[in-house]
């Protein structure tokens, strides 16, 4: 519900309180670009702000950039930013910050990022409350790429010849968003304050956001019950927690609010391992999971199985390219191709798990792959790792197998193509870590990028989705889909297709 709405029905927005909630697991640091996992996306997208934000059938609306016009031949976009906006600092934010911010600070840390930007020939500040990106080339999904997960506006003047890493706005990030970064006590809490100098008049309604960090999952769930906390989201509440949550007469439950972001969950293979290497092994990998099962039994039928590398919810999905579907002999048969003979106990190989850090419904995915892939004589040895070695060890390629899950960001040239071609396998997180490299599909993602015609991009894309499922590069599990709940006291919770990453400068307690 929008300010707009609730007005309309009669519900005046209150100004005051202190909205209690959780981060889960607690992020390395706190600023968006910088690190770009989960919870430091929720958190710091109240301290950030993007030119635009997305509703849920990611249409653009404004944000930091009051409104925007596309050239007649795709080309040119021209953006007039909103008047009177500060950063935390008490800085002007002008057209400079926004070139800087696109131009510089994303193009170096973003893998994302640094494709599409890649593509402008020319980024200006028109006046300082203008900005004009010259594209090389036509781009059909640009206006997607300016949420604040996605390019966040950073202060030029706290960043220029700096090391962006390294910089100490990175601890004690800046942003121009309605809530200042206050105090962060490790393994604690995360407090930000109203920032009285938001440009919205009257806005933002809370007096302060506290993101308190509780490790153990039932101890999460019982905050929740007991109102120690009022809102949760994400990975904060494990899955098979939420059917008793529902029941509770103040709570809401709701899955809205992922739309532009699409998450798919997978199985990532390090195609430098032996025998990862090996199609066949991958293929009798993908037939040994039951993707239902981890879907209804694991996840509690918040989300649904897999069927490839696009999720059915982001736009160009093809749904005649499917993935193996669980067959153990299909998957012992391949092994055997392979030459991958058990021994006298029955082991044909064995590669190691680094289990995701984020709660213990992967914990438990992490016990029922490795019980799954005994059935057919392989044996995964399980780690448990942090949360910071899990993202050093995944970006430095030091794993056998582990779990992740990225973003789609509404199209794939945006969220899919970066975990496929050869030309992204970095030692950056996010980016192609599994080194699968095939020369067809970097064609193919290339095509449908640089069409201009959603047709085109439509046939390249089926195409290059045929191939993925064919050399299965990565096992794909699940369409996530989180759930947001909070007491109905809070208002205005999720009101657009970023649910909460928006900035809550509308939210208030009844």
């Amino acid at each position: 519900m929008r300010v707009e709405d609730a007005l309309a029905q009669g519900i005046q927005p209150k100004r005051g309180g202190t909205l209690n909630t959780i981060v889960n697991p607690e992020p390395p640091i706190l600023h968006v670009g910088v690190n770009n996992q989960g919870p430091t996306l929720i958190v710091s997208s109240k301290i950030f702000q993007g030119l635009l934000r997305y509703g849920p059938k990611l249409e653009p609306m404004p944000e930091l950039a009051k409104s925007w016009e596309v050239s007649s031949d795709g080309l040119e976009y021209t953006f007039r930013l909103q008047e009177n906006v500060k950063f935390h600092d008490g800085k002007p934010m002008t057209a400079d910050d926004v070139v800087f911010s696109i131009m510089k600070f994303h193009m170096e840390l973003s893998p994302r990022a640094r494709g599409v930007f890649a593509r402008i020939k020319e980024g200006v500040a028109v006046d300082p409350q203008t900005v004009k990106f010259t594209l090389s080339a036509p781009f059909e999904p640009f206006l997607l790429m300016f949420d604040v997960t996605a390019s966040a506006i950073v202060p030029k003047h706290l960043f220029e010849g700096q090391d962006y890493r390294q910089a100490p706005a990175v601890q004690k990030p800046v942003g121009t968003g309605p809530f200042r970064f206050a105090e962060w006590q490790r393994g604690n809490f995360v407090r930000l304050e109203r920032f009285d100098e938001y440009w919205k008049p009257n806005q933002p309604y809370l007096d302060a956001i506290i993101y308190r960090v509780i490790p153990d999952s039932q101890s999460r769930r019982l905050a929740l019950e007991t109102g120690q906390v009022i809102l949760t989201q994400a990975n904060d509440i494990e899955p098979f927690d939420v059917p008793q949550l529902r029941a509770l007469p103040n709570l809401e439950v709701q899955t809205k609010g992922w739309e532009y972001f699409g998450p798919l969950m997978w199985l990532e293979l390090n195609h430098r391992v032996k025998p990862l290497d090996d199609v066949r092994v991958r293929k009798a990998l993908a037939h040994a999971v039951n993707r239902d099962f981890i879907a209804q039994r694991l996840w509690f039928g918040i989300g649904k199985p897999a069927t490839g590398p696009v999720a059915s919810t982001t736009r160009f999905y093809d749904g005649s390219a499917r993935m193996p579907g669980h067959d153990v002999e299909a998957a012992k048969k391949l092994l055997d191709e392979a030459g991958l003979k058990p021994n006298g106990q029955g082991v044909r190989f064995t590669i190691k798990h680094m289990s995701l850090p984020y709660g213990e419904v992967f914990t438990r995915l992490g016990e029922f792959l490795r019980q799954s892939l005994r059935q057919i004589g392989v044996d995964l040895q399980l780690e448990s790792v942090d949360v910071g070695t899990w993202a050093q060890r995944t970006a430095n390629w030091d794993f056998d197998t582990t779990i992740n899950y990225l973003y789609q960001y509404g199209d794939p040239t945006l969220g899919v193509e970066r975990s496929y071609v050869s030309t992204n396998i970095k030692k950056i997180l996010f980016s192609n870590v599994s080194g699968y490299a095939n020369p067809k599909v970097d064609e193919l993602f290339g095509q449908a990028r640089d069409a201009a015609d959603p047709k085109q991009r439509q046939e390249a894309f089926s195409t290059v989705q045929k191939i993925l499922v064919d050399d299965v590069p990565l096992v794909w599990l699940l369409e996530m889909a989180f759930p947001t709940i909070h007491d109905k006291k809070l208002r205005n919770v999720i009101t657009s297709g970023t649910g909460v990453h928006a900035c809550f400068d509308d939210v208030f307690l009844a």
